[in-house]
């Protein structure tokens, strides 16, 4: 009997080598077979900077001493993730992914869009054949008369939203309930590399920014998200009085296979979302839960 099998459609560069290396690992390791999809089939590749964390502290733009890491090594992908990431460098579905057109709703169980904040993410959030496909996998019902399950994680989410239904003319995750990159995580990061540490490329943590006369945080992904919902109150953060609540928000705390404090995961129905690497370990496992359901 074939293993189930999942799509995780990536860009070319630059997604977060957390939210894709440690679901795929989790994935892997329940038996499902996991495979990868890029616009064209070119092997796709982490954002560097996650990996190394080199060129995230303040001295990082000069050649020699970007070696000396500080900031950077808090920033980057922590020990757990880098080594999902490095045995999924050697995974032959990753290496050989297929292209966004090659991509059928029915070969798959389940689909998982991950995220990712710098520049070379944009090819994958605007990509309309791989937005299409996402609309599908939403309304595409199972042999059971069931909705595959999704998941999607910070910038994966944008993804989502930005992916239209053709039967409503409306984003898929109207009338859904969803989390994402929320903006003070997306802010705090964004203004620590910005007068702290790279400064010298200050939006790196901005995949998109205001024009002039537009509010600050306008196109986070929170409120872009939020703007494609139907109603404000479908974003979900962590409520106030949640347990463990400092420890989910504070941005400093990531979760691990037995330890699900840290994590915030929404889910609606067949649909799961979470909001940054740090969820990644929890969204997995609920994931996993949801495809043997």
């Amino acid at each position: 009997m074939s293993k189930p099998s999942i799509i995780i459609p990536l860009p070319n560069h630059d997604f977060d080598p957390t939210e894709v290396a440690v679901p795929w690992q989790i994935l892997t390791q329940q038996g499902f077979n996991v495979e990868f999809a890029t616009v064209e089939g070119d092997k796709p590749c982490a954002d560097p900077l996650m990996i190394s964390g080199e060129e995230l502290d303040p001295w990082g733009c000069i050649p020699v001493l970007k070696k000396i890491r500080v900031i950077g090594l808090t920033l980057r992908a922590d020990t757990p993730a880098r080594k999902a990431y490095a045995a999924l460098e050697q995974d032959h579905n990753f290496t050989h992914p297929k292209t966004f057109a090659d991509l059928k709703v029915s070969d798959y169980a389940g689909l998982l869009l991950p995220g990712g904040h710098a520049p070379r993410m944009v090819p994958y959030l605007e990509n309309k054949q791989l937005q299409q496909f996402v609309a599908e996998f939403f309304e595409t019902l199972d042999d059971k008369g069931q909705h595959k399950p999704i998941a999607a994680v910070c910038h994966g989410v944008l993804l989502a939203a930005r992916s239209i239904s053709p039967t409503t003319n409306k984003s898929v995750l109207y009338g859904k309930k969803t989390t994402a990159l929320t903006w003070k995580l997306e802010s705090t990061a964004w203004f620590l590399s910005k007068f702290l540490a790279r400064f010298w490329d200050p939006h790196y943590y901005r995949t998109y920014r205001e024009e002039k006369g537009e509010k600050l945080g306008h196109w986070s992904v929170e409120k872009e998200v939020t703007r494609a919902l139907e109603s404000e109150a479908d974003f979900i953060d962590v409520p106030k009085g949640t347990a463990n609540f400092l420890t989910k928000t504070s941005g400093l705390a990531r979760d691990r296979l037995h330890n699900d404090k840290p994590a915030w995961v929404v889910q609606d129905g067949n649909y799961l979302s979470a909001r940054w690497p740090g969820d990644a370990h929890t969204l997995g496992l609920k994931f996993v839960q949801l495809l043997k359901n």
